[in-house]
């Protein structure tokens, strides 16, 4: 080991190494990190000036567009800034950081969905009680929790790679630095690195799924036993929404992570990156916005006003 270089930087591959490809691919993902930050800013400026949306619902709502944002925000600017340079570089302690805070972003994405699968649970399951168990209070107590088991996710995997030496290679084969990537390239032995992925994979993501699960267990359960077609529809359309960003985010996280080493490919996992880490958070807000009357409603009140 003493004869090795430690290496000062990684070298981020990225998408393609075609300079005419490159630019086209700089503003076709400026384009959607614009969408993402706007789509999102006005989401959370819309709930927070409108009161008919200072509900349990849009609250996490809220949080939900923050966090698309900061999972964006970790990923893409460095994207950007490589489509224009030759050399695309991350430092070491860049190279960790962005780490964390896609650890982070993903966790608290997974946590707040569920809460939110649980609102709904709430609201149509026990609709006389849901005033009183989803008051302001438990609101913010989920949030809270919600970060603070991503904080604690993001740093039980991220800490320990501090104490990894890499003395080459450095090319990451990816536009951003993901754990399974970095732990390739480590000199040293990362078993206990593997085994801390893994298991902190498995247990916050069988967390977040059965609480999905079942809550809307309950809630079809509940749906099925509402006669009337019009009121089974109502109570539906306030659920359909989460259930389709739901489907985004797990479809392509699960099958990145759990598909066969025989149709294991490097586009195939950039292409699946690219769908969780940068087009769900654009999508999520025109989803929300466009299928939601009372988010539509509100964003025509304040238009109006400023007219």
């Amino acid at each position: 080991m003493e004869n090795q270089t430690t290496v000062n930087e990684f070298i981020l591959l990225g998408l393609s190494s075609d300079p005419q490809l490159q630019i086209l691919l700089f503003f076709v993902f400026l384009v959607i990190y614009l969408i993402t930050l706007v789509g999102n800013a006005v989401v959370m400026l819309v709930i927070r000036a409108d009161s008919h949306l200072h509900a349990p619902m849009y609250f996490f709502l809220f949080h939900l567009s923050f966090v698309d944002i900061c999972y964006s925000s970790a990923v893409v600017p460095k994207m950007l800034v490589n489509f224009l340079r030759k050399h695309k570089t991350i430092s070491v302690t860049g190279c960790f950081t962005q780490m964390f805070f896609i650890f982070l972003s993903a966790t608290s994405e997974a946590f707040v969905l569920s809460v939110m699968a649980y609102d709904r649970y709430a609201a149509i399951c026990n609709p006389l009680r849901y005033v009183r168990s989803m008051n302001k209070n438990v609101c913010r107590q989920l949030v809270g929790a919600s970060w603070t088991v991503s904080l604690m996710h993001s740093m039980l995997n991220t800490v320990p790679v501090l104490k990894l030496h890499f003395c080459g290679p450095n090319e990451i084969g990816h536009f951003s630095c993901e754990l399974p990537l970095l732990l390739a390239l480590s000199c040293t032995e990362t078993i206990a690195n593997k085994i801390s992925l893994l298991s902190s994979g498995v247990i916050f993501g069988v967390c977040t799924f059965l609480l999905m699960f079942f809550s809307y267990f309950h809630i079809i359960s509940t749906l099925l036993r509402i006669r009337s077609a019009e009121g089974r529809h109502k109570a539906f359309s306030t659920c359909s929404s989460h259930l389709i960003v739901v489907g985004l985010f797990y479809t392509t996280a699960l099958f990145q992570y759990l598909k066969p080493k025989s149709i294991s490919s490097v586009i195939l996992t950039e292409v699946f990156s690219i769908q969780y880490t940068i087009l769900t958070p654009m999508l999520n807000p025109l989803i929300y916005s466009l299928r939601n009357k009372e988010v539509k409603t509100a964003m025509g009140r304040i238009f109006l006003k400023k007219q």
